[in-house]
């Protein structure tokens, strides 16, 4: 069934193009994507993102369900609204989902999943839950508004003064709630900002607000370039229930410190790294030739063959970049050669990300 965001008609009243993502009709973009994108770079813009599904977890054992559910240790967040990256695993260590957790007691998280995996995840948290003394509370009432980029603090302070005094001492993944909002400093851009949850009815009035303090409405297409030049994974594409994260770049999700803690996919992922059996390897692409890469791509090393998974061309370095899975033992520095239609052209593999903060890390 197709759904809409509270934000829905804002950005039909705005002429942003409508797509379906996920069975969601978004904004791909209001006009000139490569705008939106230097918008981001350059000064602040902003994302509706209501269609992701964020979830209230409360009860006595919260946090030992999520030290059983998530690959990253919850228990390392003891400052309340500081959040953590994690993916969410099969047995086999196949990646479910990815996805970010808050902390405010350790009976009280919220989880923020992907739009287009929401109700395989909800499924799969409930049937781990069953065993715990836990509630979990969907929350489609809710708008989210992701503000990004070097303004974007200054300008939803212009908007929004009163919520300086909450928000101005967040630092990096870390969440303040104010009023019945909660005002998160992460993004899924490369660029700093916030994500702020508000409750549906208010979220047309904030966007406006927002507008009037200089935020530019971007939409999908901005977000998906932006997140690829920050080296940041899109599920479904880099990762999915066929990739495990020791693959997929994403080994450093992965907390085995506590030997007792005994996470779903552990065991799977534990002999992997044991046996160093991981064929593959995850790496940037940048294209030295002229063309444009994209996912599926296959890729021609010393090796072996890899492949693309997400490609685009990037508005900040005006070349195309991607991101890959590779044969182990393909590192950066090497050139290899990606068929592009019937052409091998020359890449040279880097480290993601490419870029942060405005600036080129290649």
């Amino acid at each position: 069934m197709i759904q809409r965001t509270p934000l829905y008609d804002s950005h039909l009243a705005a002429h942003g193009r409508i797509v379906n993502f996920a069975d969601w009709e978004m904004p791909i973009n209001y006009g000139s994507q490569i705008e939106e994108h230097h918008a981001v770079r350059q000064d602040a813009g902003m994302f509706d993102v209501s269609h992701m599904l964020s979830l209230d977890l409360t009860g006595g054992e919260s946090q030992a369900f999520l030290r059983h559910l998530l690959a990253n240790d919850v228990a390392k967040l003891t400052v309340p609204g500081k959040a953590l990256y994690s993916c969410l695993l099969q047995k086999d260590g196949g990646v479910i989902d990815d996805l970010i957790v808050y902390f405010f007691t350790p009976t009280h998280y919220r989880i923020v999943v992907n739009a287009g995996t929401a109700e395989k995840d909800l499924g799969w948290l409930c049937l781990q839950a069953a065993d715990y003394a836990v509630n979990l509370k969907p929350r489609r009432d809710l708008g989210v508004i992701a503000v990004q980029g070097p303004r974007a603090r200054e300008r939803f302070w212009t908007a929004f003064p009163a919520s300086r005094a909450a928000s101005e001492a967040l630092v990096p993944f870390q969440a303040a709630e104010w009023n019945d909002w909660l005002i998160a400093r992460t993004g899924y851009t490369g660029e700093d900002g916030f994500e702020i949850s508000v409750p549906a009815d208010e979220a047309a009035a904030v966007w406006q607000k927002l507008v009037a303090a200089g935020v530019k409405p971007c939409g999908l297409g901005a977000r998906d370039t932006l997140r690829l030049e920050a080296g940041m994974n899109l599920y479904g594409q880099d990762m999915d229930e066929t990739q495990n994260p020791l693959e997929s770049g994403l080994a450093w999700t992965v907390d085995f410190k506590d030997a007792g803690r005994n996470f779903i996919g552990k065991q799977a992922l534990a002999e992997l790294r044991e046996r160093s059996a991981q064929p593959r390897t995850f790496l940037g692409l940048v294209l030295l030739d002229k063309g444009v890469l994209r996912a599926h791509q296959k890729v021609v090393t010393a090796q072996g063959e890899g492949e693309i998974t997400s490609g685009s061309f990037s508005p900040t370095l005006n070349q195309s970049i991607a991101l890959a899975r590779l044969p182990a033992g393909v590192a950066p520095g090497a050139v290899v050669e990606v068929a592009v239609r019937d052409k091998l052209l020359r890449a040279k593999v880097v480290k993601p990300s490419f870029v942060r903060h405005g600036k080129s890390l290649i």
